[in-house]
Protein backbone atom coordinates (compact mmCIF):
# COMPACT_ATOMS: atom_id res chain seq x y z
CA UNK A 1 0.00 0.00 0.00
CA UNK A 2 1.56 3.16 -0.68
CA UNK A 3 2.16 5.89 1.66
CA UNK A 4 -0.06 8.82 1.27
CA UNK A 5 2.06 11.94 -0.22
CA UNK A 6 2.59 15.34 1.08
CA UNK A 7 3.83 14.01 4.49
CA UNK A 8 4.18 18.16 5.64
CA UNK A 9 0.91 20.06 7.37
CA UNK A 10 -0.76 20.11 4.22
CA UNK A 11 -1.36 16.43 4.87
CA UNK A 12 -5.07 15.49 5.86
CA UNK A 13 -4.99 13.74 8.76
CA UNK A 14 -7.96 11.47 8.65
CA UNK A 15 -6.76 10.13 5.72
CA UNK A 16 -3.67 9.10 6.93
CA UNK A 17 -5.07 7.42 10.35
CA UNK A 18 -7.16 5.79 8.05
CA UNK A 19 -4.44 4.29 5.97
CA UNK A 20 -2.72 3.41 9.26
CA UNK A 21 -6.10 1.61 10.73
CA UNK A 22 -6.24 -0.37 7.28
CA UNK A 23 -2.20 -1.06 7.83
CA UNK A 24 -3.09 -2.31 11.03
CA UNK A 25 -5.90 -4.47 10.03
CA UNK A 26 -3.76 -5.65 6.89
CA UNK A 27 -0.58 -6.25 8.93
CA UNK A 28 1.62 -4.38 6.00
CA UNK A 29 3.77 -1.70 6.90
CA UNK A 30 2.05 -0.71 10.47
CA UNK A 31 6.00 0.83 11.76
CA UNK A 32 6.04 3.25 8.77
CA UNK A 33 2.09 4.16 9.14
CA UNK A 34 2.18 4.66 12.92
CA UNK A 35 5.61 6.82 12.60
CA UNK A 36 3.94 9.16 9.90
CA UNK A 37 0.43 9.33 11.66
CA UNK A 38 2.01 10.44 14.92
CA UNK A 39 4.66 13.01 13.05
CA UNK A 40 0.99 14.60 11.41
CA UNK A 41 -0.27 14.30 15.30
CA UNK A 42 1.80 15.81 17.03
CA UNK A 43 1.69 19.63 16.06
CA UNK A 44 -2.06 19.22 16.73
CA UNK A 45 -1.01 17.69 20.41
CA UNK A 46 0.97 20.70 20.98
CA UNK A 47 -1.80 23.19 19.69
CA UNK A 48 -4.37 21.85 22.12
CA UNK A 49 -1.62 22.34 25.05
CA UNK A 50 -1.39 26.05 24.35
CA UNK A 51 -5.09 26.66 25.07
CA UNK A 52 -4.60 25.59 27.99
CA UNK A 53 -1.56 27.81 28.88
CA UNK A 54 -3.00 30.45 30.45
CA UNK A 55 -3.93 28.13 33.84
CA UNK A 56 -0.39 28.75 35.15
CA UNK A 57 0.98 25.32 34.65
CA UNK A 58 4.19 25.35 32.89
CA UNK A 59 4.27 25.26 28.88
CA UNK A 60 6.49 21.99 28.80
CA UNK A 61 4.61 20.13 31.13
CA UNK A 62 0.96 20.80 29.49
CA UNK A 63 3.11 20.12 26.20
CA UNK A 64 4.16 16.69 27.47
CA UNK A 65 0.47 15.39 28.65
CA UNK A 66 -0.96 16.27 25.20
CA UNK A 67 1.49 14.62 23.25
CA UNK A 68 0.81 11.16 26.07
CA UNK A 69 -2.76 11.82 25.12
CA UNK A 70 -2.26 11.85 21.43
CA UNK A 71 -0.36 8.34 21.72
CA UNK A 72 -3.46 7.07 23.24
CA UNK A 73 -5.51 8.68 20.59
CA UNK A 74 -3.06 6.86 17.85
CA UNK A 75 -3.47 3.12 19.51
CA UNK A 76 -7.04 3.86 20.01
CA UNK A 77 -7.72 4.21 16.25
CA UNK A 78 -10.18 2.52 14.69
CA UNK A 79 -12.72 2.61 11.53
CA UNK A 80 -15.46 2.88 13.30
CA UNK A 81 -14.58 5.25 15.55
CA UNK A 82 -15.05 8.36 12.97
CA UNK A 83 -13.17 11.48 12.24
CA UNK A 84 -9.40 10.54 13.73
CA UNK A 85 -9.07 14.82 14.55
CA UNK A 86 -12.59 15.07 16.29
CA UNK A 87 -11.54 11.58 18.26
CA UNK A 88 -8.19 12.55 19.21
CA UNK A 89 -9.08 16.51 20.34
CA UNK A 90 -11.53 14.84 22.53
CA UNK A 91 -9.16 12.43 24.00
CA UNK A 92 -5.95 14.95 24.16
CA UNK A 93 -8.89 17.46 26.02
CA UNK A 94 -9.65 14.92 28.29
CA UNK A 95 -6.13 14.14 29.46
CA UNK A 96 -5.22 18.11 29.94
CA UNK A 97 -7.95 18.25 31.87
CA UNK A 98 -6.96 15.03 34.86
CA UNK A 99 -3.96 16.51 34.64
CA UNK A 100 -5.17 19.83 36.33
CA UNK A 101 -7.79 18.08 38.04
CA UNK A 102 -4.97 15.62 39.90
CA UNK A 103 -2.10 17.10 39.47
CA UNK A 104 -1.99 20.52 39.70
CA UNK A 105 -3.71 21.45 43.07
CA UNK A 106 -0.94 21.91 45.72
CA UNK A 107 -3.94 20.70 48.19
CA UNK A 108 -6.03 17.22 47.74
CA UNK A 109 -9.87 18.12 46.84
CA UNK A 110 -11.62 15.19 46.05
CA UNK A 111 -13.30 15.20 42.69
CA UNK A 112 -16.98 15.98 43.61
CA UNK A 113 -15.95 18.68 45.31
CA UNK A 114 -13.86 20.34 42.31
CA UNK A 115 -17.03 19.98 40.13
CA UNK A 116 -18.81 21.82 42.78
CA UNK A 117 -16.25 24.09 42.50
CA UNK A 118 -16.81 24.97 38.95
CA UNK A 119 -20.47 25.35 39.28
CA UNK A 120 -20.43 27.23 41.72
CA UNK A 121 -17.66 29.77 40.00
CA UNK A 122 -20.38 29.27 36.79
CA UNK A 123 -23.55 29.87 39.32
CA UNK A 124 -21.74 33.13 40.94
CA UNK A 125 -20.86 34.53 37.43
CA UNK A 126 -24.65 33.72 36.23
CA UNK A 127 -26.18 35.70 39.48
CA UNK A 128 -23.73 38.79 39.55
CA UNK A 129 -25.20 39.19 35.86
CA UNK A 130 -29.12 38.87 36.78
CA UNK A 131 -28.65 40.55 40.21
CA UNK A 132 -25.75 43.30 38.79
CA UNK A 133 -24.35 42.12 42.35
CA UNK A 134 -22.33 40.09 43.84
CA UNK A 135 -24.83 36.58 45.12
CA UNK A 136 -25.20 35.53 48.35
CA UNK A 137 -24.27 32.14 49.99
CA UNK A 138 -28.05 31.21 50.76
CA UNK A 139 -29.15 32.54 46.51
CA UNK A 140 -25.86 30.37 45.95
CA UNK A 141 -27.74 27.32 47.62
CA UNK A 142 -30.72 27.79 45.88
CA UNK A 143 -29.63 27.94 42.52
CA UNK A 144 -26.93 24.81 43.14
CA UNK A 145 -29.50 23.21 45.14
CA UNK A 146 -27.02 22.22 47.49
CA UNK A 147 -26.96 22.41 51.75
CA UNK A 148 -24.79 25.28 53.05
CA UNK A 149 -22.31 23.16 54.33
CA UNK A 150 -21.26 21.69 50.62
CA UNK A 151 -21.51 25.39 49.31
CA UNK A 152 -18.58 26.55 51.69
CA UNK A 153 -16.35 23.35 51.38
CA UNK A 154 -16.66 24.40 47.33
CA UNK A 155 -15.84 27.79 48.06
CA UNK A 156 -13.14 27.16 50.60
CA UNK A 157 -12.08 24.38 47.45
CA UNK A 158 -11.23 27.71 45.34
CA UNK A 159 -8.46 28.82 47.34
CA UNK A 160 -6.75 25.43 47.50
CA UNK A 161 -5.71 25.14 43.67
CA UNK A 162 -2.18 27.20 44.75
CA UNK A 163 -0.71 27.75 48.11
CA UNK A 164 1.26 30.79 48.12
CA UNK A 165 4.61 30.86 49.84
CA UNK A 166 4.78 31.68 53.54
CA UNK A 167 8.39 32.92 53.01
CA UNK A 168 6.86 36.01 50.91
CA UNK A 169 7.29 39.40 51.83
CA UNK A 170 4.27 40.68 54.57
CA UNK A 171 4.63 43.95 53.05
CA UNK A 172 5.16 45.30 49.49
CA UNK A 173 8.30 44.89 47.91
CA UNK A 174 8.59 48.32 46.39
CA UNK A 175 8.49 49.59 50.23
CA UNK A 176 12.22 49.51 49.75
CA UNK A 177 13.07 48.17 53.12
CA UNK A 178 13.54 44.34 53.91
CA UNK A 179 10.52 43.08 55.24
CA UNK A 180 8.79 40.39 57.44
CA UNK A 181 8.15 36.90 55.93
CA UNK A 182 4.02 35.74 55.79
CA UNK A 183 5.74 32.83 58.07
CA UNK A 184 6.72 34.94 60.42
CA UNK A 185 3.35 36.93 61.23
CA UNK A 186 1.51 32.94 61.73
CA UNK A 187 0.94 32.21 65.91
CA UNK A 188 2.29 29.36 67.16
CA UNK A 189 1.43 28.10 70.70
CA UNK A 190 3.99 29.47 73.15
CA UNK A 191 4.98 27.11 75.83
CA UNK A 192 5.98 29.27 78.01
CA UNK A 193 2.95 30.71 78.16
CA UNK A 194 1.22 27.03 78.85
CA UNK A 195 3.60 26.76 81.86
CA UNK A 196 2.00 29.77 83.84
CA UNK A 197 0.29 27.86 86.18
CA UNK A 198 2.57 25.13 86.89
CA UNK A 199 5.42 27.64 87.57
CA UNK A 200 3.27 29.70 90.01
CA UNK A 201 1.83 26.31 91.52
CA UNK A 202 5.55 24.99 92.11
CA UNK A 203 6.51 28.71 93.56
CA UNK A 204 3.98 28.72 95.50
CA UNK A 205 4.91 24.83 97.32
CA UNK A 206 8.62 26.07 97.05
CA UNK A 207 7.80 28.56 99.70
CA UNK A 208 6.52 26.18 102.26
CA UNK A 209 9.64 24.02 101.81
CA UNK A 210 11.56 24.44 104.96
CA UNK A 211 14.94 26.64 104.71
CA UNK A 212 17.45 23.62 104.13
CA UNK A 213 15.12 21.88 101.65
CA UNK A 214 15.12 25.42 99.43
CA UNK A 215 18.81 25.84 99.51
CA UNK A 216 19.64 22.83 98.04
CA UNK A 217 17.02 22.84 95.56
CA UNK A 218 18.77 25.96 94.36
CA UNK A 219 22.37 24.92 94.62
CA UNK A 220 21.15 21.69 92.78
CA UNK A 221 19.17 23.40 89.76
CA UNK A 222 20.05 27.19 89.95
CA UNK A 223 23.37 26.47 91.24
CA UNK A 224 24.37 23.70 88.76
CA UNK A 225 25.83 22.22 91.98
CA UNK A 226 26.68 18.15 92.06
CA UNK A 227 25.35 16.22 95.01
CA UNK A 228 28.93 16.33 96.82
CA UNK A 229 29.47 19.95 96.75
CA UNK A 230 25.97 20.60 97.90
CA UNK A 231 26.94 18.51 101.22
CA UNK A 232 29.70 20.07 101.41
CA UNK A 233 27.98 23.77 101.42
CA UNK A 234 25.22 22.70 103.72
CA UNK A 235 27.33 20.62 105.98
CA UNK A 236 25.25 17.13 105.95
CA UNK A 237 26.55 14.48 104.21
CA UNK A 238 25.98 13.42 100.74
CA UNK A 239 23.14 10.50 101.04
CA UNK A 240 21.50 12.94 102.71
CA UNK A 241 21.72 15.55 100.53
CA UNK A 242 20.18 12.51 98.13
CA UNK A 243 17.40 11.44 100.46
CA UNK A 244 16.22 15.27 100.65
CA UNK A 245 16.47 15.93 97.18
CA UNK A 246 14.15 12.96 96.34
CA UNK A 247 11.67 13.82 98.66
CA UNK A 248 11.44 17.38 98.38
CA UNK A 249 10.77 16.80 94.23
CA UNK A 250 8.47 13.61 95.09
CA UNK A 251 6.30 16.35 97.12
CA UNK A 252 6.35 18.82 94.39
CA UNK A 253 4.86 16.21 91.91
CA UNK A 254 2.42 15.26 94.26
CA UNK A 255 1.67 18.79 94.95
CA UNK A 256 1.14 19.59 91.17
CA UNK A 257 -1.32 16.99 91.03
CA UNK A 258 -3.52 18.01 93.56
CA UNK A 259 -5.29 20.86 94.93
CA UNK A 260 -4.76 20.96 98.04
CA UNK A 261 -0.82 20.20 99.04
CA UNK A 262 -0.23 17.87 102.21
CA UNK A 263 2.16 19.49 104.47
CA UNK A 264 5.94 18.40 103.45
CA UNK A 265 7.48 15.77 105.37
CA UNK A 266 9.06 16.31 108.68
CA UNK A 267 7.70 19.69 109.24
CA UNK A 268 6.63 21.14 112.73
CA UNK A 269 8.60 17.34 113.81
CA UNK A 270 11.38 19.43 116.17
CA UNK A 271 8.85 22.07 117.42
CA UNK A 272 6.28 24.51 116.54
CA UNK A 273 6.08 24.89 112.13
CA UNK A 274 9.13 27.19 110.78
CA UNK A 275 7.35 29.19 109.02
CA UNK A 276 5.74 30.48 112.51
CA UNK A 277 7.27 33.77 113.90
CA UNK A 278 8.02 33.14 117.64
CA UNK A 279 9.15 35.81 119.63
CA UNK A 280 10.78 36.31 123.49
CA UNK A 281 12.10 38.90 124.96
CA UNK A 282 14.41 38.79 128.22
CA UNK A 283 16.87 41.12 129.88
CA UNK A 284 20.22 40.52 131.08
CA UNK A 285 22.25 43.36 132.94
CA UNK A 286 21.00 45.82 130.66
CA UNK A 287 21.45 43.89 127.40
CA UNK A 288 17.93 42.74 126.10
CA UNK A 289 17.83 39.20 124.66
CA UNK A 290 15.18 38.62 121.44
CA UNK A 291 15.07 35.01 120.61
CA UNK A 292 13.20 34.38 117.52
CA UNK A 293 12.25 31.06 116.40
CA UNK A 294 11.27 30.17 112.60
CA UNK A 295 11.53 31.98 109.37
CA UNK A 296 11.44 35.58 109.16
CA UNK A 297 10.19 37.03 105.77
CA UNK A 298 7.90 39.81 104.40
CA UNK A 299 4.47 38.21 105.25
CA UNK A 300 5.47 38.48 108.95
CA UNK A 301 8.78 40.86 109.30
CA UNK A 302 6.14 43.35 110.50
CA UNK A 303 5.89 41.47 113.76
CA UNK A 304 9.33 41.39 114.69
CA UNK A 305 9.74 44.86 113.65
CA UNK A 306 8.34 47.01 116.65
CA UNK A 307 9.93 44.30 118.76
CA UNK A 308 13.48 45.50 117.42
CA UNK A 309 12.91 48.83 118.13
CA UNK A 310 11.14 48.91 121.43
CA UNK A 311 14.64 47.02 122.13
CA UNK A 312 16.59 49.52 120.75
CA UNK A 313 15.49 52.89 121.84
CA UNK A 314 15.48 51.55 125.81
CA UNK A 315 18.33 48.78 126.51
CA UNK A 316 20.62 50.50 128.28
CA UNK A 317 23.62 48.04 127.39
CA UNK A 318 22.88 46.96 124.13
CA UNK A 319 20.72 44.46 121.99
CA UNK A 320 21.18 40.88 121.00
CA UNK A 321 19.33 39.39 118.64
CA UNK A 322 19.46 35.34 118.88
CA UNK A 323 18.35 33.94 115.39
CA UNK A 324 19.81 29.97 116.06
CA UNK A 325 16.62 29.09 115.53
CA UNK A 326 15.82 31.05 112.54
CA UNK A 327 16.24 28.64 109.14
CA UNK A 328 15.69 31.65 106.56
CA UNK A 329 15.59 35.25 106.24
CA UNK A 330 14.44 36.85 103.27
CA UNK A 331 15.34 40.40 101.70
CA UNK A 332 12.55 42.29 104.19
CA UNK A 333 13.78 40.90 107.09
CA UNK A 334 17.14 41.92 106.63
CA UNK A 335 15.90 45.20 105.81
CA UNK A 336 14.65 45.67 109.43
CA UNK A 337 17.76 44.26 110.84
CA UNK A 338 19.83 46.60 109.08
CA UNK A 339 17.37 49.45 110.22
CA UNK A 340 17.65 48.50 114.06
CA UNK A 341 21.51 48.99 114.22
CA UNK A 342 21.32 51.72 112.52
CA UNK A 343 18.98 52.84 115.04
CA UNK A 344 20.73 51.59 117.90
CA UNK A 345 23.86 53.37 116.81
CA UNK A 346 22.20 56.42 116.58
CA UNK A 347 20.91 55.69 120.35
CA UNK A 348 24.53 54.63 121.37
CA UNK A 349 23.71 51.11 121.70
CA UNK A 350 25.47 47.84 119.99
CA UNK A 351 23.51 45.35 118.22
CA UNK A 352 24.40 42.26 117.70
CA UNK A 353 23.23 39.34 115.85
CA UNK A 354 23.93 35.77 117.88
CA UNK A 355 24.53 32.53 116.42
CA UNK A 356 22.89 32.28 112.88
CA UNK A 357 22.51 29.21 111.05
CA UNK A 358 25.55 28.70 107.57
CA UNK A 359 22.39 30.11 105.37
CA UNK A 360 21.14 32.87 107.41
CA UNK A 361 24.88 34.35 108.02
CA UNK A 362 25.70 33.67 104.62
CA UNK A 363 23.09 36.19 103.87
CA UNK A 364 24.04 38.49 106.83
CA UNK A 365 27.72 38.94 105.47
CA UNK A 366 26.32 39.78 101.65
CA UNK A 367 23.84 42.25 102.67
CA UNK A 368 27.05 43.96 105.06
CA UNK A 369 25.71 42.68 108.26
CA UNK A 370 28.70 40.50 109.00
CA UNK A 371 30.26 42.85 111.65
CA UNK A 372 27.56 42.41 113.53
CA UNK A 373 27.51 38.61 113.74
CA UNK A 374 28.55 36.68 116.83
CA UNK A 375 28.99 32.89 117.75
CA UNK A 376 27.74 34.33 121.50
CA UNK A 377 26.30 37.38 122.71
CA UNK A 378 28.73 38.93 124.62
CA UNK A 379 27.59 40.16 128.74
CA UNK A 380 27.94 43.57 127.94
CA UNK A 381 28.59 44.74 124.04
CA UNK A 382 30.93 46.78 123.31
CA UNK A 383 30.88 50.42 121.73
CA UNK A 384 28.78 50.82 118.92
CA UNK A 385 30.57 51.01 114.99
CA UNK A 386 28.75 53.99 112.77
CA UNK A 387 26.82 52.25 109.99
CA UNK A 388 28.63 51.63 106.78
Amino acid sequence: MPLTQGAGPEAPLDAIAREYAEARRTGQDVAQRQELLWQQALPMADRLARSFAHRGEPIDDLRQVARLGMVKAVNGVAPDRGSFTGYAATTVRGELRRYFRDACWDTHVPRGVQELMLETSRAIEELTYELSREPTRSELCERLNVPADELELALQARQAYRARSLNRPAASEDAGEQSEEVGDLIGAPDRDLAKVDDVQTVRGLITRLPAREREILALRFYGNRSQAEIAAATGISQMHVSRLLSRTLEWLRAGLLTDTAAPYPGMGDEGPDERTLEIAVSNDRGVARIAVRGEIDHDNVDELRPTLVFCCRNARAGVAVDLRHVPFVDAAAIGALADAYRLAWRRGVRLVLVNPGRTVARSLVIAGLGGQVRTSAPARPPAPRRPR
